[in-house]
């Protein structure tokens, strides 16, 4: 089998575009992998062209090993964000093409499953009026929907400090949240690499007392030290990692012992084979993994794989019941949240068990998607000027 040639579709919302990307091959197989990039969207198409000539034509779909290598060091120059997001979305769709050819899903063909289901948390939920009211309402919805764990960034457009008026305001939300979801839901506290460590640290004891399941990202993720010192600091565990896109760059960050839970991006670090091996080299250390995940039901597929053959996969992000709903119909048996126990639960289908519909994905043409973090009003996924 010999892989064609590939196609891309773009997948538009005012805030992010999604980058399906179809494999085909000789014998009629086609796969499909997915990303999402923030603003470099035709920056990665452009990657892809020159890769479908260079590397991807000819290649058999089943050597995925070979072909990931080729892409990462064929070119020469370092490999980024753009060149292992491209890697993912061909080394997706190489395995859903594997899958389908021999009858297994894929998680089977990564050693078998260890659990039948993983845990679910949702994000995305809180686009609404940034008010205590509001975040208890919006909070109450996403319980109602049988999630066990959720996330959210509270402190608005914070950059290094936090004066005490937003201080005292961020703990008034994470205290409605809190009261809404009740003592045992998991609540995960983002902060989007906003703070300096001071800062970090104070906000962290500012809201232990609502029992955070983890600390994410509380400074800017290109200095390490910054990040042992917070470590040091908190008795909540440390999340980071979800802008890393090599694994190899993982190893300071192992050795630092700084985080407790890494939150690797199957859609940017080269995927479904790179993530299940950083997520063991993580479990040497003793560390979780946790990916992050803002694309659709096709990264969404994908992450599961990693998660159901992991021993240390502590929990999957997912925003398509509440960011953007209407886009899961873009794809044939997109994973769902089961609302008995909010957790994904074990696919026996071939490849990555989902299958992209390229009709419904031209009813959402590619867009300026913007999103900016240090906006007023990010939180509500609603870029200036964009199509409400």
């Amino acid at each position: 089998m010999r892989i064609t040639g590939i196609s891309t579709h773009v997948v538009g919302t005012p805030w992010r575009n999604l980058t399906y990307v179809q494999v085909h091959t000789d014998e009629g197989l086609t796969g499909v992998g997915e990303t999402r990039m923030l603003g470099h969207t035709d920056a990665l198409i452009g990657y892809l062209r020159e890769a479908e000539a260079n590397h991807i034509l000819g290649s058999d779909p089943f050597a995925v090993e070979d072909l990931v290598r080729r892409m990462k060091y064929g070119d020469y120059g370092r490999a980024g964000e753009i060149v292992m997001s491209g890697i993912a979305v061909i080394e997706m769709a190489c395995w859903d093409i594997k899958g389908k050819a021999l009858g297994v899903p894929v998680w089977q063909l990564l050693g078998g499953k260890v659990t039948d289901k993983v845990k679910a948390y949702a994000n995305g939920w809180y686009t609404t009026e940034r008010t205590p009211e509001a975040y208890h309402k919006a909070a109450q919805g996403v319980m109602e929907r049988g999630y066990r764990a959720l996330k959210i960034d509270p402190f608005g457009t914070g950059h290094f400090e936090l004066d005490h008026e937003q201080t005292l305001y961020a703990v008034s939300l994470i205290e409605a949240v809190r009261d809404a979801i009740g003592p045992d839901a998991e609540l995960m506290l983002e902060m989007h690499g906003r703070f300096s460590p001071a800062t970090a640290v104070r906000l962290a004891h500012e809201l232990a007392p609502f029992k955070p399941a983890w600390l994410e990202e509380p400074c800017p993720p290109e200095n390490l030290k910054a990040l042992e010192k917070v470590a040091a600091k908190v008795d909540i565990p440390v999340a980071t990692g979800e802008r890393i896109h090599d694994r190899i760059e993982f190893r300071e960050l192992f050795e630092s012992q700084a985080a407790d839970i890494i939150q690797p991006d199957v859609g940017h670090i080269g995927g479904i084979w790179e993530t299940r091996k950083l997520a063991a080299t993580a479990e040497t250390h003793y560390v979780l993994v946790a990916p992050h995940n803002v694309g659709g039901s096709v990264l969404t597929a994908a992450s599961l794989q990693v998660g159901f053959t992991s021993p240390n996969f502590k929990i999957l992000e997912h925003f398509n019941d509440f960011a953007d709903a209407e886009i899961k119909k873009v794809v044939k048996g997109a994973p769902q949240v089961n609302p008995e126990d909010g957790c994904f639960h074990l696919s026996d289908a071939p490849g990555l068990g989902v299958e992209f519909d390229a009709d419904a994905a031209a009813e959402f043409p590619q867009q300026q998607a913007r999103f900016d973090l240090w906006a007023e009003g990010w939180e509500q996924r609603r870029p200036k000027g964009a199509e409400q």
